[in-house]
């Protein structure tokens, strides 16, 4: 019997991103210059990124990425490279400057892949403007609950400006260094973060650029806790794409936060990344790009109607007694410190 060949659908041709493209861009809006860095063509990815972190976070990753995707990549107000005025640096006001900032760009929805604080950005994103959210990607997401590392609450207690500015003297370096050193040689998860925590601190050169983190530091932590959340709303989500990432050994926001916000998120795909901390994304790159690309190819994009979030907000939160719960007194503490 002679042999079929078998038919093999033909591959996508995948273009390559020079440096060029990596460059970071500008563009004005309310008066302010936010940077950015935009590559590749295809169905918009929005990358963003941490507190005191910026946009050079991904630069390792967005070459892969924007092979079949276009990758926008901000530098939030008051990180990197886009200004730092004395402004709003609330979760709400960070959604509304991607909207706009995407607006500018001649981009109506997207796919919004956020980092810790930039997870947060990117549930108030879909939760404010849900017809422009297609998926949503959450790594090491903040707003879910109200844990977070206790250095990032001593860090809204007044003072906080000279002890940031006293890290970037060489003799403390020194010292910190070796704390760094010995957390690391002991395998606690705060020394698996803490070298790129303290990157973070190196990143912020002069008192502008500080006054800007502990501002942002401040809209979102006090020193309970994180103060805003987005768990008593994640019942929203159902019908959007949503996937956690999320690493065993973060000692920034625990692994923890992930299986509840999965329970909270119908529908949603958790992956865990074992060994990893709080940057699931510097550890395990490749296995973070794999992902992300089979979830947006083997997804549909979320399309959203005012019928259905309106019956969405009317069902309400499912599974809500009056007798009450563990579970529902956590949604309750939750609903407390929401985002609006």
């Amino acid at each position: 019997m002679e042999d079929v060949p078998v038919r093999r659908p033909p591959r996508a041709r995948l273009r390559s991103v020079g440096a060029a493209e990596l460059a970071l861009q500008y563009r004005v809006v309310h008066g302010y210059r936010r940077a950015f860095r935009m590559a590749g063509k295809g169905p918009v990815l929005v990358l963003i990124h941490g507190i005191g972190d910026s946009s050079a976070t991904w630069t390792d990753l967005i070459p892969d990425l924007a092979r079949t995707h276009t990758v926008i990549a901000p530098d939030l107000l008051g990180h990197g490279a886009s200004d730092k005025p004395r402004a709003d640096y609330s979760v709400a006001a960070y959604a509304n400057g991607v909207r706009d900032l995407l607006t500018t760009l001649g981009v109506e929805s997207a796919t919004l892949l956020g980092h810790s604080l930039g997870g947060g950005v990117a549930m108030q994103f879909a939760y404010q403007f849900p017809e422009r959210t297609e998926r949503l990607v959450l790594v090491s997401a903040g707003g879910v609950g109200r844990e977070v590392n206790p250095v990032l609450r001593l860090v809204t207690l007044p003072g906080a400006h000279l002890a940031l500015s006293a890290l970037r003297l060489p003799g403390m370096r020194l010292q910190v260094g070796l704390t760094v050193g010995l957390m690391r040689l002991l395998d606690t998860d705060l020394g698996r973060d803490a070298p790129e925590l303290l990157t973070l601190v190196d990143a912020l050169p002069d008192e502008t650029a500080r006054s800007a983190f502990i501002r942002t530091l401040r809209a979102v932590v006090d020193w309970r806790g994180q103060v805003v959340t987005m768990l008593d709303r994640c019942y929203l989500t159902e019908g959007m794409p949503t996937m956690l990432l999320w690493g065993d050994r973060d000692s920034v926001v625990p692994v923890r936060h992930a299986y509840g916000a999965h329970e909270a998120m119908p529908g949603s795909r958790l992956e865990i990344f074992e060994g990893a901390g709080h940057f699931p994304f510097h550890t395990d790159p490749a296995r973070f790009l794999s992902l992300v690309g089979e979830f947006t190819a083997t997804t549909t994009p979320a399309h959203w109607s005012r019928e259905h979030w309106r019956d969405l907000l009317c069902e309400g939160r499912p599974g809500v007694t009056a007798e009450g719960g563990a579970r529902e007194r956590d949604l309750r503490e939750a609903s407390e410190r929401s985002a609006t």
